[in-house]
């Protein structure tokens, strides 16, 4: 890929120092025209924050924004093109406003989004501590959003390295690649870029957000193959995974992390996780130094809902303390 392309100018927010930047007359924005609108009645309790929380990568993701009234924006590449979507709480129901020429996919897919596939009944805690947890956490759907490689690439971003670190590529990357979210969405709101200009970011700015030659290679060899990639939604969870799998670089972690966001995978269990299997240990058996067996072994009763007791024990807020001291960051873009 190197020599593709001329090098581009460095932006500050990469290279981290101090800049001259000329003083500009602010511009109002143009007016924009109403986006469509739906509203939804879950069945049942819904917290937002619960079941749209995981897909945020990081407090600066640019497709992600969470607003103070307790709305929640996503910027979405859609089938259909670009679209931003606005999903608030008005009592029991949910009401959502959508722009750009995905709204309308974004707004048909909202109930599934929403977690109206997902039957939280259907799990029956065996544990003091996960019986607590789901009593005093009622609105935990598990998201569906239909759509692979925005779950995909975040996670393949997130292999082998501190989530500080995968979140900054995440958001160098599409900030810098992106295109901005349709209609009056807050600022700095990007759409992820498309599987072609994925395909064609120069070597250097992989380099440059910190993501080495073999998380790279793996987004190449995954945006080449997206359209069979995003037809995976139409299979169950286990084969999804199977498929997303025979690309190279693309393990049980990865594709378990793409298909609860993707899927609403109850079951996909995060295998291969470095601090998982002990967080599961010791809130179930007092076992810090659990591995994947382990953790394995004491989620069987929970099969078929084994991603939800995840969920619900990472919720519960059991987790070992602390022995050691963090991994830390390696900024490779400054190699």
């Amino acid at each position: 890929m190197a020599g593709r392309f001329a090098p581009r100018t460095p932006r500050t927010t990469v290279r981290g120092g101090p800049a001259a930047v000329p003083v500009q007359v602010p511009v109002p924005r143009p007016a924009t025209a109403p986006g469509r609108r739906r509203t939804w009645t879950p069945p049942g309790p819904l917290d937002l924050g619960l079941v749209l929380g995981p897909l945020r990568r990081g407090p600066g993701d640019p497709t992600f924004h969470a607003t103070p009234d307790g709305a929640v924006w996503r910027a979405s590449r859609t089938p259909a093109g670009p679209g931003t979507l606005r999903v608030a709480l008005r009592g029991t129901d949910a009401e959502a406003e959508a722009w750009g020429p995905g709204a309308e996919w974004l707004l048909d897919r909202l109930p599934r989004m929403l977690g109206a596939s997902d039957d939280p009944e259907a799990f029956e805690p065996r544990h003091r501590l996960l019986a607590l947890t789901r009593h005093r956490r009622p609105g935990l759907r598990l998201v569906r959003t239909g759509l692979v490689l925005e779950s995909l690439i975040p996670s393949v971003l997130e292999q082998k390295v501190t989530a500080d670190e995968a979140y900054r590529a995440w958001r160098l990357l599409v900030g810098a690649y992106g295109e901005p979210a349709p209609g009056p969405a807050p600022e700095r709101m990007r759409v992820m870029p498309t599987p072609r200009t994925w395909a064609l970011i120069p070597s250097w700015e992989w380099h440059r957000a910190g993501v080495d030659d073999k998380r790279a290679s793996t987004i190449l060899r995954a945006v080449r193959v997206a359209t069979r990639l995003e037809r995976t939604t139409e299979l169950e969870p286990a084969q999804a995974q199977a498929l997303l799998e025979a690309v190279p670089g693309i393990g049980p972690w990865t594709s378990a992390e793409t298909v609860q966001r993707s899927h609403g995978a109850t079951d996909a269990v995060t295998v291969g996780d470095l601090h998982l299997p002990g967080i599961v240990g010791y809130a179930l058996a007092g076992d810090r130094d659990a591995d994947d067996a382990v953790m394995l072994s004491l989620l069987e009763p929970y099969t078929g809902q084994r991603h939800r007791a995840a969920r619900l024990i990472l919720l519960s807020g059991r987790v070992p303390p602390r022995r050691a001291p963090r991994m830390q960051p390696r900024d490779i873009g400054r190699l």
